[in-house]
């Protein structure tokens, strides 16, 4: 079970690479530098049953998953109206345009799918790296694309494309809020879980050592009858 629960959809350097920036973007100077490594790998990793730890508190959002799974719905139907738009205008853009608004098409359509991925693993499992994954390619992506889409005056912009643009961006934004904060009560939750762990070893080392030993002494018995 605890093999199954570690498992994640991310590279590892990259899931490290988003605890890292978690990390930083939430844990104040003072936390960080009394061990922003250790709270770093604490993110997203299990409790160890050797160690006293906080009671768990769930921490999944219910507006953001609401509005990932009002997204998921809707987005098959901004895929459609998109493309019949582009399909009725494509003739009549410049060349540059052409390319320009197909790729736009082609990223947001792939990333997409991805993004709601990550928000879906990273919010119901409470994992802070898919979050923060999601998060990124939420601001760093989706939004400028359909931000360009919605502003910029050569491209043709037809009434029913602008509605649905403009409602996929109403989910987009809240989204972004709704992750930005859950991310936060997730790292907060996780750091102060770290530091009970590091208070813990330091008061009780042989009550931590002891309940080491028998843990590890509880599983023998079970590693023998499966051999």
């Amino acid at each position: 079970l605890l093999a199954m629960a570690a498992q994640t959809p991310l590279p590892l350097n990259l899931r490290r690479g988003l605890t890292a920036f978690s990390s930083s973007l939430f844990i104040n100077n003072k936390t960080r530098d009394s061990g922003a490594a250790g709270v770093g790998g604490m993110l997203g990793a299990l409790p160890s049953p050797a160690l006293p730890y906080l009671a768990h508190e769930v921490l999944a959002s219910l507006p953001l998953q609401m509005m990932l799974y009002f997204n998921a719905c809707y987005f098959p139907f901004w895929c459609l109206g998109e493309g019949m738009m582009l399909q009725l205008k494509y003739s009549l853009l410049p060349r540059y345009y052409q390319l320009l608004l197909l790729a736009a098409f082609l990223i947001l359509t792939l990333t997409e799918g991805a993004r709601l991925y990550l928000g879906y693993i990273g919010n119901l499992q409470e994992k802070v790296p898919e979050l923060a994954g999601f998060l990124l390619l939420s601001f760093l992506i989706q939004l400028p694309l359909l931000l360009f889409l919605l502003t910029d005056d050569h491209i043709i912009r037809l009434p029913l494309e602008m509605a649905v643009h403009s409602l996929f961006l109403a989910f987009l934004i809240s989204e972004v809020v709704a992750a930005f904060l859950a991310l936060r009560v997730m790292t907060t939750q996780l750091a102060a879980q770290f530091y009970l762990q590091q208070f813990t070893r330091l008061c009780c080392p042989c009550k931590c050592q002891h309940s080491a030993a028998a843990t590890s002494s509880a599983l023998k018995p079970s590693e023998h009858r499966q051999t």
